[in-house]
């Protein structure tokens, strides 16, 4: 068995499904597995070029863990606009996607598409969008990819039960938990969003 996907066709190396939101993807890269474990490409700067058109030159790592009910975001940065690429290596999430660009005809429009390591599902999120996730399992090890630095003076929250976009959180009847910068975000119509 092969120990790494390079001598693979490139669409055999890297599974591309569209959303509904335009520029989303789910990429999954292929696992090859034997007795001693696993082994993936997270990221493959030409391979996620051929096969998803992602020519993304990323300048940040973040890395956080979640317990469950642990809900962060939706964060966007404004300006210094971040594109994402979004994994959960460890445990499960429901990661969510909302256009928050007002010229965009899916404006206030969400995704939602749970995340694990079982999975092996990323989630590329074009800048001009806003992303949050839940926690399912008891702890989640998230980590993504950023195309921009973090500036505070940037960064903006629209708050997670926005009535206008309506994400369907799968919360079981609970209240999330949140911090107090996420539980204080800007509804959808004032937050400082896109044309």
């Amino acid at each position: 068995m092969p120990s790494h996907g390079k001598h693979l066709p490139v669409d055999e190396r890297l599974r591309v499904e569209p959303t509904p939101l335009p520029g989303v993807l789910i990429v999954t890269p292929r696992v090859f597995e034997d007795d001693r474990g696993w082994f993936a490409e997270g990221f493959n700067r030409k391979t996620f070029l051929e096969a998803a058109g992602i020519d993304a030159a990323f300048v940040q790592d973040n890395d956080s863990t979640s317990g469950r009910g642990v809900l962060r975001g939706l964060h966007f940065q404004n300006p210094h606009a971040q594109s994402k690429l979004v994994r959960c290596v460890s445990g499960e999430i429901f990661d969510v996607v909302v256009d928050i660009r007002r010229s965009s005809p899916s404006f206030g429009d969400w995704f939602g598409v749970k995340l694990s390591q079982e999975n092996g599902k990323q989630v590329w999120i074009p800048d001009h969008f806003a992303h949050g996730f839940l926690t399912l399992s008891d702890v989640a090890l998230v980590m993504y990819k950023t195309t921009d630095y973090y500036r505070s003076g940037s960064d903006h929250t629209i708050v997670w039960d926005d009535p206008d976009i309506g994400i369907e959180w799968p919360l079981g009847g609970v209240s999330p938990i949140l911090s107090p910068k996420d539980a204080a975000g800007a509804r959808l119509v004032d937050a400082p969003v896109y044309r």
